[in-house]
């Protein structure tokens, strides 16, 4: 997957995270708005090491230990902006 001139919808960074977290049948629900940390009960400190690694095998990014921040897990549309801008 060429990083050159891609752009991440929202839906795609969801699917990848609710699928993850096996919480597919929620992912409707999900706005750029909602919660990540503290929110889904699943989404636990494991589950970020695996949401990571899933979202570098989806996208052909690598997300770097520097970028694992509180504000890039805060939200989904916080996560959706973070990849977005990693296949910039």
């Amino acid at each position: 997957m060429s990083q050159t001139n891609q752009h991440v919808s929202f839906e795609d960074v969801t699917g990848v995270v609710a699928k993850t977290l096996g919480v597919q049948d929620q992912a409707p629900s999900f706005t750029p708005a909602t919660e990540l940390l503290g929110n889904l009960p699943e989404f636990d400190s494991f589950a970020v090491v695996e949401v990571i690694a899933a979202l570098e095998d989806r996208f052909g990014i690598t997300i770097e230990d520097d970028d694992v921040t509180a504000e890039v897990f805060e939200t989904f549309g916080a996560l959706a902006d973070f990849v977005d801008a990693k296949l910039r």
